[in-house]
């Protein structure tokens, strides 16, 4: 499954030289992943209020074409591996008006416990929806 979101580039997203800033993009990889639970069916909401927090434990970004001040991106998230403790998601960002792909980039996410920080397993009503998003 792949999850669309779109986003059009700010003023402030960009730096001195005109373009995005090189940590826009992994701000941009974020709102894809709440994009992508969103249309499965869970909110991060949820997820805190039942005790659990997803935070990055690995990123990786390849930059390939710069954006500009009012571009319009398409965000293209797409799970690629779950466990019951991580889940692993790849994204595409491109310049939506010309199909021009920008970045390339790669999350880990591990399940953690909100109270203690620790890694925990996901319950099934997380894990269930999640893996269903896989196939």
């Amino acid at each position: 499954m792949i999850s669309t979101s779109i986003h059009r580039v700010n003023f402030y997203d960009t730096d001195a030289m005109a373009v995005v800033h090189h940590s826009n993009y992994i701000r941009w990889f974020e709102i894809g992943r709440v994009n992508f639970l969103r249309e499965i069916g869970i909110t991060l909401g949820e997820m805190m209020e039942d005790g659990y927090v997803f935070p990055i434990t690995e990123v990786k970004c390849k930059y390939i074409a710069s954006g500009k001040f009012d571009d319009v991106l398409r965000i293209e998230t797409t799970p690629v591996a779950l466990t019951k403790v991580k889940m692993e998601f790849s994204y595409k960002i491109y310049r939506d008006c010309d199909n021009t792909l920008l970045v390339e980039g790669f999350t880990q996410n591990v399940f953690t416990s909100k109270a203690t920080g620790h890694i925990t397993r996901l319950p099934e009503k997380y894990y269930t929806k999640m893996q269903n998003a896989l196939k």
